[in-house]
């Protein structure tokens, strides 16, 4: 008898788009989430997020011209300004926010999922918010229909100071801990220029060379992740390994589909 076929949906960058979310495992076995599940701004509409939320519209745009513009100290600048008046500890009313997201966010995964962190996520809050039916991994391995799958979540430390960036001997080890799998799952890509360039953004997003050399010295079936919106390449082979860009869930509301 022939084994039963499998079919994983897996997301990445899900940024406050819960409506898709709530759709996304339909026909699938289980689905892997790679991901920043926060919207803190959205890049395309200014209107939407934490941020527009809290300063209004026309401060989104000024931000997201002074980040484009990697002018980064001029855009703390101004961030810390428009902070100086809002009343509450900033961290407070942040959490708050994504809070709220992620009580809709969370209750949206079908189950089973399996789950990481992005960089923009808050990873002490997942806890209080994953059900039953969701697997959080960082740094840690999982058998789904009979292949393993690693996850290593979080971004690498960048000029955007995004809540879960770590240093990259951190990263390293996590990529360690995981290992040989048939599936490496992680945020970001591996640092190559095709893969981290934001063609709309029109810069370079930080990957991993520990990601890329884990690639090239396990050869993993597939190497999945996000992070990179607009990224220049969507997929190319490092050796025996297919490298995926998932795709950015909030614009598109589809999933990537894996099935064996």
């Amino acid at each position: 008898m022939a084994p039963t076929p499998t079919r994983v949906h897996v997301v990445s960058d899900v940024h406050g788009n819960a409506r898709d979310l709530a759709r996304a495992g339909d026909g699938a076995d289980a689905l892997v989430c790679l991901g920043d599940l926060v919207l803190f701004l959205d890049y395309a509409d200014h209107s939407r997020g934490i941020f527009p939320d809290l300063f209004g519209v026309e401060n989104a745009h000024r931000i997201v011209e002074l980040r484009t513009a990697r002018r980064f100290a001029e855009a703390r600048e101004f961030g810390a300004q428009l902070w100086a008046g809002i009343d509450g500890d900033r961290t407070a009313v942040i959490e708050k926010a994504v809070r709220r997201q992620y009580a809709e966010l969370f209750a949206a995964f079908p189950t089973p999922t399996y789950a990481t962190y992005g960089n923009v996520d808050l990873p002490a809050l997942w806890g209080e918010y994953a059900g039953a039916g969701t697997t959080v991994l960082d740094g840690q391995r999982v058998e789904i229909g009979g292949r393993v799958f690693g996850f290593v979540g979080g971004g690498l430390r960048t000029p955007m100071r995004t809540p879960y960036e770590i240093g990259d001997e951190e990263y390293a080890a996590k990529i360690e801990a995981v290992g040989e799998v048939d599936v490496l799952c992680t945020h970001i890509p591996p640092e190559v220029p095709e893969l981290v360039y934001d063609t709309v953004a029109r810069r370079f997003e930080r990957g991993s060379r520990a990601l890329l050399d884990a690639i090239r010295r396990t050869r993993p079936r597939y190497a999945l992740f996000g992070h990179v919106h607009q990224p220049l390449a969507r997929r190319m082979r490092i050796g025996a390994t297919e490298c995926v860009n998932v795709g950015h869930f909030a614009a598109t509301g589809r999933p990537w589909v894996l099935e064996w």
